[in-house]
């Protein structure tokens, strides 16, 4: 009676020391996620670029013109003769203001003071660099900069939030020619 106890237990140990199948991970492919990621983002900025448009509908007193690079120009001072623009490598001197659309203000040009600025070869605001380039010496120029040409998501980390759509004037003092 021992021994079939015995032998019995050494049974149920021998089975019951099977080794467990590990759960696999649920993997949800990273191309999907990607791919949705990419349409949200498109929803995201075709909003934002509404938001834009409407508002420059409304303000009969400027006239806006798009540029390629994704961004809106007004000149509020425009020079009658043509003089060289910014070139990669020239060194500019601005003075600017940040603002969001409504004109709320970030930072005044004299928080800002007089920027001195290496085009295309410094860290800079992308809307208001190539906004730069289209401009002659003593020309004024207000931006409308979509969030994803100017802090994106992460906004300056002090006073424009994520996502903020800002609006520049800006003038350009001289250029220091490469």
């Amino acid at each position: 009676m021992k021994h079939n106890t015995i032998l019995m237990l050494c049974v149920i140990l021998l089975f019951s020391c099977k080794e467990q199948d590990a759960r696999r991970h649920v993997i949800q492919k990273t191309a999907t996620i990607f791919s949705e990621t990419i349409e949200q983002n498109k929803k995201l900025i075709a909003l934002e670029n509404n938001v834009i448009e409407n508002y420059l509908a409304q303000d009969s007193t400027k006239q806006y013109n798009v540029a390629t690079n994704g961004f809106w120009y007004s000149y509020v001072t425009k020079k009658e003769t043509e003089s060289p623009t910014p070139k990669i490598g020239d060194v500019v001197e601005i003075s600017y203001d940040i603002t969001d659309l409504y004109g709320s203000v970030f930072y005044t040009k004299e928080e800002l003071g007089i920027k001195n600025y290496k085009i295309d070869k410094e860290d800079f605001i992308p809307g208001i660099q190539e906004g730069i380039k289209l401009m002659n010496i003593g020309e004024t120029i207000t931006v409308v900069i979509p969030s994803y040409r100017a802090f994106g998501l992460v906004g300056d980390e002090h006073k424009i939030g994520i996502n903020q759509t800002i609006k520049s004037t800006v003038t350009l003092i001289s250029i220091k020619q490469n």
